[in-house]
C-alpha cells in the first residue's frame, strides 16, 4: 500500500469584491498559517460549506440544483487559439486555471 495519495486538483479564476477589512485579514491569516491567501479563501469556504446544516439541505433540493451561477469566472481560451502572451503570469496561474497535485498522507 502506498504510503501518500496525490490528488489531482483543477482551478479555475475568478474575481470577488471584499472589503479593505477583509482583504487585509485574509492577507493576516495567509501570513498566520504560512499559506496563500487563494488557500485561506478556498478553505474558509469549505468549512463554512460543510459546517451550514441549513445549506446541505439547499443542496439536496430543486432549488439548489438551479441556482444562476453569479461568480465571476476568468474564460480560458479555447485550446487550438494561440496564446496572447508567452509571459507567464506573476501568481503562475495561466488562462484562468491551472492544475495542482495535493498530497495527503495515507495511515498504514
Amino acid at each position: 500500500m502506498p504510503l501518500l495519495e496525490v490528488i489531482q486538483t483543477r482551478h479555475i479564476s475568478a474575481s470577488i469584491r471584499l472589503t479593505d477589512t477583509t482583504a487585509m485579514q485574509v492577507d493576516q491569516y495567509a501570513a498566520f498559517i504560512h499559506a496563500s491567501a487563494d488557500d485561506v479563501v478556498e478553505q474558509a469556504l469549505t468549512y463554512v460549506f460543510s459546517k451550514d446544516r441549513d445549506f446541505q439541505e439547499f443542496l439536496k433540493s430543486s432549488e439548489g440544483t438551479q441556482v444562476t451561477p453569479t461568480l465571476r469566472i476568468r474564460k480560458a481560451p479555447a485550446a487550438d487559439a494561440p496564446e496572447p502572451s508567452t509571459r507567464k503570469p506573476a501568481n503562475g496561474v495561466a488562462n484562468g486555471a491551472h492544475s495542482s497535485a495535493v498530497v495527503a498522507g495515507v495511515k498504514a
